[in-house]
């Protein structure tokens, strides 16, 4: 009957030695395993079947050993998929999602009244310096137009365009009326001159 227990007590004490085996604390190795591989602890991956070898490893070399062995890798990263913020970001660029219950802040708050005028300035201006500079307009145009734009008279290029185009027409049409105004005014002093000289043969 001794004998028996003692034959139990012994297969327990193996049963004990085996599992201790097994349990060998590896944390020394997985830091050092992190350090050479460049990454974080929670991304080593010690092979659990080279347990033996793995922790007789204690330095970098060891670990550097092992990583060319395959016996410790470096998991790969966790794929953080961007498909339904793509997704959403479509919707969104057609007008879906934005109703009143996803607004957060106030009107001028999302989009300042502020920037939307600087944006429309430097538009307006910069076309009227590729007009000046085109020759489009003169100087004296460009400076009216630019008092203008500042004084909130054009909400956008197209009602500045429309009225740079009606601006040159009626230059041009005053111009030619001046024009033909003074070619009527040297017409009848000619005229004056013949009449007062045709006179002046009579007497």
């Amino acid at each position: 009957m001794r004998s028996i227990r003692v034959g139990a007590l012994s297969e327990r004490e193996r049963e004990r030695e085996r599992v201790g085996e097994e349990m060998v604390s590896l944390k020394l190795q997985k830091r050092l395993a992190a350090s050479v591989l460049g990454c974080g602890k929670r991304k080593v991956w010690l092979d659990p079947n080279e347990v033996g070898d793995i922790s007789m490893a204690n330095s970098r070399a060891n670990i550097r050993r092992l990583v060319k062995d395959g016996y410790v890798i470096r998991k790969p990263v966790v794929v953080h998929s961007r498909a339904r913020v793509r997704l959403n970001d479509a919707a969104k660029r057609k007008g879906r999602h934005m109703g009143h219950g996803k607004r957060k802040g106030t009107r001028d708050a999302r989009m300042p009244q502020k920037v939307i005028w600087m944006r429309r300035m430097r538009v307006l201006r910069h076309m009227l310096r590729k007009y000046r500079e085109q020759s489009k307009i003169d100087r004296h145009m460009y400076h009216e137009l630019y008092l203008r734009c500042k004084g909130n008279v054009f909400k956008n290029k197209r009602v500045l365009m429309e009225y740079i185009h009606q601006a040159k027409v009626e230059k041009t049409r005053d111009e030619n009326l001046d024009a033909q105004y003074e070619a009527r005014r040297l017409k009848n002093r000619a005229l004056r001159e013949r009449k007062a000289a045709r006179l002046e043969e009579k007497r």
